[in-house]
């Protein structure tokens, strides 16, 4: 590629995703660093109550700690969070995040669903997050990234400008659909709960490695960094993403942008896939 991909010829681009997470009435995450789960059948109440940490503290953590480095944020929220922790909603738009959606809840996983079905799923999401914090969501990221054949064609009829389940992209770029064009972002590899029950120090080493190695041999690079809210926005994690955070912004040529400006730039552009061959002319 002769011309920089980023605005004003950046080298990287780097996002970060917060995800603000509930579950349905009842249930807790399928994870946790308790390793004995509770009697089948028996309410597991050590598991919801630490899943409520990100919408409680965790997800005011992140903000403050992107503030700090004056670095712009997307927060994927649970519309259930808006119901059960407006506060933390209404928040992050005050701060000047980028609010998107995450499905009602983070156990309501699309596949299975029919058509009519994941389009109320999305059209009640969306709208639960708008008459909480009075902006509507432009973006969209599914519960634990699945997605389904119509997920991308239901967003685009709904007018939504991003959709971050991709996992066979290096790069954002435009896809199509029966509804027009959407911007798709690729989503992170290795998000915070991958050290769930391990070292945060390992979750740094991983993304330096990767920021070191993309600046410096693979220009118009993108990483996403993705940090939950009720594991993440603990001190054991923030206190490393303070650290990357830290060392990538000592890095000259590295833009910040929200995913919604990240989209905008995408389709100001008319940016299509770029295989990895065409960017370094295999």
């Amino acid at each position: 590629m002769s011309k920089s991909l980023w605005p004003e010829g950046k080298r990287i681009a780097v996002a970060l995703t917060f995800l603000l997470e509930s579950w349905s009435e009842g249930k807790a995450p399928p994870y946790s660093p308790m390793t004995s789960p509770p009697k089948p059948g028996a309410l597991d109440l050590a598991g919801i109550q630490w899943s409520e940490y990100g919408a409680r503290a965790g997800g005011y953590r992140l903000m403050r700690i992107a503030k700090q480095h004056n670095l712009p944020a997307t927060f994927c929220v649970n519309a259930r969070v808006a119901e059960l922790f407006p506060a933390v909603v209404k928040q992050v738009v005050a701060s000047g995040f980028e609010l998107a959606a995450h499905n009602y809840a983070q156990d309501q996983v699309l596949p299975g669903l029919t058509e009519a079905e994941e389009r109320g799923v999305i059209r009640r999401s969306v709208k639960l997050l708008q008459d909480v914090s009075g902006v509507r969501p432009c973006g969209w990221l599914s519960s634990t990234i699945a997605t389904t054949e119509h997920t991308a064609d239901l967003l685009a009829e709904e007018g939504m400008l991003w959709h971050g389940d991709y996992n066979y992209l290096d790069l954002p770029c435009r896809v199509k659909t029966r509804h027009g064009s959407i911007v798709a972002i690729p989503h992170s590899d290795y998000a915070d709960n991958r050290v769930l029950r391990g070292a945060p120090r390992d979750w740094y080493q991983c993304y330096k490695d990767m920021f070191d190695f993309l600046y410096h041999q693979e220009p118009d690079a993108f990483i996403n960094i993705t940090i939950h809210g009720h594991f993440g926005g603990r001190p054991l994690i923030s206190a490393v993403l303070d650290q990357m955070l830290r060392y990538i912004t000592g890095h000259p040529g590295v833009w910040f942008p929200r995913h919604d400006d990240l989209a905008r730039w995408v389709n100001d552009r008319s940016i299509d896939e770029i295989t990895y061959a065409e960017r370094f002319s295999l």
